[in-house]
């Protein structure tokens, strides 16, 4: 079994570290976390993500909160697009529809 110098293994979320340590976790990731967390996947099917942080004498998986973008591809253009939104062909046919404007030029057959 293991030996009494072993280190404790801890899993706690970040904000459930004291101060002086979620500064020390700063500190190890001054870029962020996105290069060192893992995902940890629980017997349930529920998962969360983690980063690795030693002491001297306790080993933690430090849960870190991340926001998944999880809209499909339709809910996304519903956000930017409108059905009011006319394209260019239907601006196109809408100006063509109006009467042309006389600008007071003949250069008709009748002009000389």
């Amino acid at each position: 079994m293991a030996t009494g110098n072993a280190k404790k293994r801890l899993v706690v979320s970040f904000h459930s570290l004291p101060v002086d340590l979620q500064e020390q976790v700063k500190a190890l990731y001054p870029a962020g976390y996105l290069d060192a967390m893992i995902r940890v996947d629980k017997p349930n099917g529920d998962f969360f993500y983690a980063v690795p942080f030693e002491t001297e004498d306790v080993s933690y998986l430090v849960k870190v909160d991340v926001k998944i973008d999880d809209l499909s591809e339709d809910d996304e253009d519903k956000d930017y697009y409108d059905e009011e939104i006319k394209g260019a062909d239907e601006i196109q046919d809408d100006e063509s529809d109006e009467d042309p404007v006389d600008d007071g030029s003949d250069f008709g057959d009748d002009a000389m």
